[in-house]
């Protein structure tokens, strides 16, 4: 694909925590959406997206909060909170085999809940400045009727 002056949009396969095959401040901007729900460690994730960063240039993330992961999610969607979990939480220590496997079957992707220094003091400790930070619900959970479910931030590499 093109835009109309002509320059390429290039779609790259590949991990977000090994974004080796770009070079050191190759971008404006980075739009990072929930997806580190996907990765168990994700303070790479914010080291990479740092590296690649022209200064000035920004990262929009969003994140899962923390605390969606705290209950039992068969119990939740019943609209029952009972807590469960730790954090930072893993799908691959804190479900059953039994649990696991069901998720595999239905070819469903497992999930991390990340500490809240991880997610934003990641970003901090990887040479961004949080720049803006703001929370939303999706109103499919039963736990946004009492809190936030999502934050996003917006992270700025010095100049």
């Amino acid at each position: 694909m093109a835009d109309r002056e002509g320059l390429a949009i290039k779609l790259v396969l590949g991990d977000m925590a090994d974004l080796s095959a770009f070079a050191n401040a190759s971008f404006d901007l980075i739009v990072h959406p929930c997806s580190n729900c996907f990765v168990p460690n994700v303070l790479p994730v914010w080291k990479e997206a740092a590296r690649v960063m022209k200064p000035g240039a920004n990262l929009l993330s969003g994140i899962v909060s923390p605390i969606v992961y705290l209950f039992d999610d068969q119990l939740l969607e019943k609209g029952e909170f009972k807590v469960c979990h730790r954090i930072p939480y893993s799908d691959l220590t804190s479900l059953s085999s039994e649990q696991r496997q069901a998720f595999r079957d239905d070819d469903e992707p497992f999930c991390f809940g990340h500490t809240l220094t991880d997610q934003v003091g990641g970003q901090i400790d990887a040479g961004l400045a949080i720049t803006g930070l703001f929370e939303d619900c999706w109103s499919d959970w039963p736990i946004s009727e009492y809190i936030p479910t999502f934050i996003a931030t917006k992270a700025t590499k010095g100049k």
